[in-house]
């Protein structure tokens, strides 16, 4: 007994030894990691087409964070499923830093429909940079001038008027179908591989609106090509002060985007946090803000605990909305 004894707690000192040793060896390799971090450029994805929303804020937030890290950072477009595919990669990366994202609402859409991998729980948040609406615009020509004309004609010719989206199970498709539902009308979705190819299409006349954000539009309505009917919003457009609120005429429903920085969920707590110091001071940077303002896109830094709780908020709510609507599985 005595001997047996004696084994047991030499077995369970050198146990804890190693533990010991090993928690230290992994708390200097963190913090050496954080000392080299980036030690090359770092790659940042972003999940839908060159030129769309989401696509400028990460060339932005790239230009700026130049000055932050002693590396430089590009960006790379990882187009496809609605965001699914570009997302699906930052998720399976590395956990090391060097393929980061550019996660959008959609990590907390995606999975309710049964087309991806991830969840939210599959990202560690970094910061939230930008958050746009939803608006319905038409080209400048179309028949209808108000959203109450579009609406009607869309009630009068049912799965006939075609809005484009960014992709299935997107936002800007489940801000359509969120108005189709609210105001009993049924349209025609088509999915694009992003905000700016769904435009593209409106301005050649192969569908008649679409359902991306103000700014993705912005440089079409100032050239008088494009013409914004209603907004997704609790209120007017700073830069748009003309438009209404869906609200506005009676139809209560506000839908919108975000956009920030993620990693996969095992990214060392000393990279997180290199990471999150200078996406703070990149968000915060003067030239990022004027960048974003001259796009007409919205700033709205938030820190990644701040970012986790909109997350998580936000999961929420759209399983209970897709559910509602028919799209959850």
């Amino acid at each position: 007994m005595k001997v047996s004894t004696r084994l047991t707690r030499t077995v369970l000192t050198a146990g804890l030894s190693a533990a010991m040793l090993f928690a230290g060896a992994a708390t200097i390799s963190g913090a050496a990691l954080a000392a080299d971090y980036p030690a090359k450029p770092v790659e940042l994805i972003v999940p839908y087409a060159a030129g769309g929303g989401t696509d400028l804020v990460a060339r932005a937030f790239a230009d700026a964070a130049k000055k932050q890290l002693p590396q430089s950072m590009g960006v790379v477009n990882k187009t496809g499923g609605g965001g699914a595919v570009g997302l699906t990669e930052i998720m399976a990366a590395r956990p090391d830093g060097y393929k980061i994202g550019m996660g959008t609402v959609e990590i907390t859409l995606l999975p309710h429909m049964g087309v991806a991998r991830f969840t939210v729980e599959d990202f560690t948040p970094i910061a939230r940079l930008n958050a746009e609406p939803s608006a319905i615009t038409v080209k400048a020509d179309a028949p209808w001038k108000t959203v109450e004309e579009f609406l009607e004609h869309a009630k009068a010719n049912p799965g006939k008027v075609r809005i484009g989206n960014s992709g299935t199970g997107a936002i800007w498709h489940l801000a359509a179908e969120a108005l189709e539902e609210k105001t009993g009308t049924t349209f025609n979705h088509v999915p694009f591989d992003g905000a700016n190819p769904a435009v593209t299409s409106l301005l050649g006349g192969h569908i008649e609106a679409v359902s991306v954000s103000p700014a993705e539009v912005s440089s079409q309505l100032a050239a008088g090509q494009l013409r914004m009917l209603a907004v997704m919003a609790e209120q007017r457009s700073k830069t748009f002060p003309d438009v209404p609120t869906l609200k506005e005429k009676g139809i209560d429903l506000s839908v919108a985007t975000w956009r920030g920085i993620v990693v996969p969920k095992k990214t060392p707590a000393a990279v997180v946090d290199t990471l999150r110091t200078a996406s703070k001071a990149a968000a915060e940077d003067q030239a990022f803000r004027d960048q974003l303002a001259k796009m007409n896109l919205t700033w709205a830094y938030a820190d990644g605990p701040e970012f986790a709780q909109v997350m998580q908020k936000d999961n929420a709510f759209f399983k209970d909305l897709m559910t509602k609507l028919g799209m959850a599985k």
